[in-house]
């Protein structure tokens, strides 16, 4: 008899997605094992309802496995009381306020090709994403204490800080694809070079070193073959042009990249770099990938611009519509994320080894602090998490890394405390700023400037000082 979990009750804050929400929807609706109710809980009620509709509507399809329902819930107490599993996933704030977060920087010619997690745009969106934490965190607490709670809200690094700092029993940990992006050019790089099929690119298999969109892989093989010399061989051949993964034409994607930056960083740090080129690139030093918009066309990855997400956004509301009144349907077929994977894991039905953003408690990583929130592997079986030792970083590999754990203590006690003086000492610190300019004046200034372009979504401490 094939064991299930069809109780499951799950508070997905944010629940209004129209990116995450549809990613999740879609592989509950092709697992047979799981089942119950999601809650959705979202600011935008018209967005949860929506999702409502286009959630049911793909659980009634014949050839769909799951059997979930989907409710909307008008308070946060009410998602969270009696939950098993809470998802967060939120946007904090409009695309608006992201537009001074990623292009304001640009004055002092400091460029940013994500602007989500590391360098100015992430600490900025830091602040208005933390005090929602704050909540998230004391409602968890005080509403379903022993739930696992899913964060794949960026900054991450901080988002997950937060959740321990309020509630330090609490079970939480973040999610993020970048890891299995670099699995597949791993594979795919190992077909090139070797002519053989990669069954499955989670056979892969990686140590996994580092903090969220800034991870390493200090191992990395394939069955009997260690792929570190195969991937050496490929760069001396192909650094100029790079690769790029089947389907993903770089020149047409905002989200383009052509893996030369992850290229270059094995070749003088000697890992292999595990996130997309366009987040790598941020946490480097500005006068490198960042140097300037023709430099990083010249390393062919893309600058993700905010014009180009409101876009986006529009594109995604219209589809919406087209979901909700069945104009169009959802394609049923896997997405590749693991979410899914880890909450059955964490249910009982199965033992599972996954990359995971959580507390360095266990030293996983011995030469970054405890209390630093650091990417590494860890086992996920019934009710539980066992991180597993990734080892140190080496010294030139912890010389690129603490200064942005640094930074994760610096905004969140600037976001605890309302202290723009730390928020001035993590732009100088930062290494995307730091090389392009030590002038504290400007520096300033430009903390300023981003902190009133986002005052409306900060609390009360913040306002009164501008």
């Amino acid at each position: 008899m094939a064991r299930t979990r069809k109780d499951l009750k799950i508070a997905y804050l944010g629940g209004g997605s129209r990116g995450w929400a549809w990613t999740f929807m879609t592989d509950l609706a092709l697992d047979k094992e799981l089942g119950g109710t999601i809650r959705l809980y979202d600011i935008d009620r018209k967005a949860a309802e929506a999702n409502r509709t286009i959630g049911n509507h793909l659980m009634s399809r014949p050839e769909a496995n799951g059997s979930w329902d989907f409710t909307v819930c008008e308070t946060l107490a009410d998602a969270l009381t009696g939950a098993d599993f809470v998802v967060i996933s939120i946007l904090p704030g409009t695309f608006d306020e992201m537009q001074s977060d990623v292009h304001l920087p640009e004055r002092l010619n400091i460029w940013q090709s994500v602007g989500d997690t590391a360098g100015p745009g992430g600490m900025i969106r830091a602040l208005r994403t933390l005090p929602m934490y704050v909540t998230f965190a004391e409602a968890i607490r005080d509403c379903c204490p022993d739930a696992w709670v899913i964060n794949y809200t960026n900054p991450m690094s901080l988002c997950v800080k937060m959740l321990y700092y309020v509630f330090p029993q609490i079970k939480a940990f973040g999610c993020c694809h970048e890891v299995f992006g670099t699995q597949k050019v791993l594979a795919g790089i190992y077909e090139k070079e070797t002519g053989e099929k990669v069954d499955d690119w989670h056979n892969i298999f990686v140590n996994v070193v580092g903090i969220n969109h800034f991870t390493w892989f200090t191992e990395a093989s394939y069955r009997t073959e260690d792929l570190f010399p195969i991937y050496d061989r490929y760069i001396d051949k192909h650094f100029e042009e790079g690769f790029q993964l089947d389907g993903e034409n770089w020149m047409n994607s905002s989200f383009k990249c052509a893996n030369r930056v992850k290229m270059d960083l094995f070749k003088k740090y000697g890992a292999i770099a595990a996130a997309g080129d366009r987040h790598l690139a941020e946490f480097m030093p500005g006068d490198t990938y960042l140097k300037d918009p023709e430099t990083v066309a010249s390393w062919k990855f893309g600058l993700t611009t905010v014009e180009w997400r409101k876009e986006d956004l529009q594109k995604r509301l219209a589809r919406s519509a087209r979901l909700v009144s069945g104009e169009e349907e959802m394609k049923l077929e896997p997405t590749g994320e693991e979410g899914i994977l880890l909450i059955k894991a964490l249910c009982g039905l199965s033992r599972f080894v996954s990359n995971v953003n959580i507390p360095n408690s266990a030293l996983q990583i011995p030469n970054l602090p405890a209390d630093a929130v650091v990417e590494t592997n860890a086992v996920f079986s019934r009710d539980s998490i066992h991180p597993l030792y990734a080892g140190p970083l080496s010294d030139r590999l912890l010389a690129l890394v603490k200064p942005h754990v640094d930074n994760h203590e610096r905004i969140l006690r600037a976001s605890l405390d309302y202290d723009r003086n730390q928020v001035v000492e993590a732009f100088l610190a930062d290494p995307n700023v730091a090389a392009k300019t030590d002038d504290r004046t400007a520096v300033s200034a430009l903390v300023d400037d981003m902190i009133k372009n986002t005052l409306s979504y900060l609390p009360d401490g913040w306002k009164k000082q501008f």
